[in-house]
């Protein structure tokens, strides 16, 4: 399990660039470009206490600061900018938070929800998904011939992932 992880980590970083469409690196330059206030390509401590004065937060501390620089283990440039999107975006939650959301649609206890129902709670619900999306989704998803989704073993490939990557 802790090679999978490791060979996870080299992957995520190996290019983090590919991680995202070239939209969203559009779109995390021009954030980049916003909070690097001093436009030297790299975002210091000055850079983030400017931002945060500038959206109206006057009493963001120097630890507070210090602590999210350390997250980059190194100067912020943009790379390691867009690295520490990727972690953050691609997290996942613990695997038990995952089983305890799922089990409000299973009231009785059987370790599946109907995927009809559940399409439609994906669709209309909260952050709603896309039709694509949920495609994207069933199609990992481990489905039984009554239409019924074992969602124990999909809590397990959302926090280790699929068995085929």
């Amino acid at each position: 399990r802790g090679g999978a992880a490791a060979r996870r980590a080299q992957r995520g970083s190996s290019n983090v660039f590919s991680v995202f469409e070239q939209s969203q690196v559009q779109e995390f330059k021009e954030a980049f470009s916003c909070i690097d206030q001093n436009r030297d390509g790299i975002i210091t401590k000055a850079d983030l206490k400017e931002t945060y004065w500038q959206l109206g937060k006057t009493n963001v501390s120097d630890e507070e600061l210090e602590k999210m620089l350390k997250e980059g283990k190194g100067p912020i440039n943009f790379t390691v900018f867009l690295t520490l999107f990727g972690e953050k975006l691609n997290g996942t939650d613990p695997e038990e938070s995952i089983l305890n959301a799922f089990k409000v649609f299973d009231p009785a206890g059987t370790g599946t929800v109907n995927k009809d129902e559940f399409k439609q709670l994906l669709l209309t619900q909260a952050d709603k998904f896309s039709p694509e999306e949920v495609e994207q989704m069933f199609a990992v998803t481990p489905i039984d011939v009554s239409g019924n989704i074992d969602y124990k073993s999909l809590c397990y490939i959302i926090t280790h992932g699929d068995e085929k990557e």
